[in-house]
């Protein structure tokens, strides 16, 4: 009789160690694109959010499964299958090509973009023009380009000539640079576009741009100019030329000025949202919302350098 009990005892042992483990804490996928500082401020403002709301990994109330595919696309493919392997409570993506595979990739798990466009300029929307049902966080449009563009006629009036580099295979890019040619053209600016495919060849374009003799340089919101501030300021301050931007994070970074989301709340407004998701376990009443907070912003050691002044409707930030 006692080896029967004993039997039993031992099949219903096997049988509860075979069950997979249940999740005792939230599970957070954050899908980056590459190692970037612009990017890096709205990964930060992310967590800083969720931490206000209670939500920190130090304090072990979440699991945060975090993977960067270092700007390679193979490598992001196979960063969410991972993430998603985890069986992850939601998915943080940053920037557009993060959102874009994470929904390829799942039709489910709650998707919270940042640095990301309008789903429908991010091609993610059905024939109806319905955004997917598992995808949340906050977009930008292109509207604010425009303003951005205008702040060159404002403070260099005699500048004719507009330099910019674009990567053809990303969306938002493309859709940037058309943005800017149609107001390059009701401003009489002359746009001189150049694409490129990686930053390893950001340096060798941008310079062909600077022998073209343009008067000011714009830094579309585009990954290769994110991946390679630094080498695009450095050769337009050789030659006295000044970058103007659309991205708050590029201004600390060495443009001389920009109107647009700053990248930190950015990613604190998604974050809010993913917060508001994990505390009511429920999606309801959540949807893709704009971002919040765009500003106009200067840098003072740039403007030191070209001269120039700007007026209290700006911001100054720096490094």
């Amino acid at each position: 009789m006692n080896f029967r009990i004993l039997f039993l005892f031992s099949l219903v042992f096997l049988a509860s160690c075979s069950q997979p483990e249940k999740k005792t804490i939230p599970v957070i996928g954050f899908l980056d694109l590459l190692q970037d500082e612009t990017l890096e401020q709205a990964k930060t403002g992310f967590f800083d959010a969720l931490k206000a709301e209670g939500f920190d990994e130090n304090k072990k109330n979440i699991e945060v499964i975090y993977r960067n595919a270092q700007g390679d696309q193979p490598a992001l493919i196979q960063s969410c299958d991972y993430i998603l392997s985890k069986n992850p409570d939601l998915i943080a993506t940053n920037p557009t090509l993060s959102t874009i595979t994470a929904i390829q990739k799942s039709k489910t798990v709650p998707v919270f973009m940042m640095v990301s466009p309008r789903p429908d300029l991010a091609g993610l929307t059905d024939k109806n023009g319905k955004a997917p049902g598992n995808l949340f966080g906050v977009y930008e449009t292109l509207d604010y380009i425009d303003t951005s563009i205008a702040l060159i006629r404002k403070i260099f009036p005699s500048a004719k000539k507009i330099g910019t580099i674009y990567n053809q295979s990303e969306p938002q890019s493309v859709d940037a640079l058309n943005e800017i040619t149609n107001e390059c053209a009701s401003l009489g600016f002359d746009l001189i576009a150049m694409p490129v495919n990686s930053s390893s060849e950001t340096q060798l374009v941008v310079q062909s741009l600077l022998n073209k003799k343009i008067d000011a340089f714009f830094a579309l919101p585009d990954n290769v100019v994110f991946a390679s501030m630094e080498i695009i300021v450095n050769s337009c301050d050789k030659q006295n030329v000044p970058v103007f931007t659309s991205e708050e994070g590029l201004v600390k970074r060495g443009a001389l000025a920009a109107f647009g989301a700053d990248m930190y709340q950015w990613g604190y407004q998604s974050g809010k949202q993913a917060a508001l998701f994990l505390q009511n376990k429920t999606v309801d009443g959540l949807f893709p919302e704009i971002v919040k907070y765009r500003r106009k912003v200067y840098n003072p050691e740039k403007a030191a350098i070209y001269h120039v002044t700007f007026d209290s409707s700006f911001v100054s930030v720096k490094k």
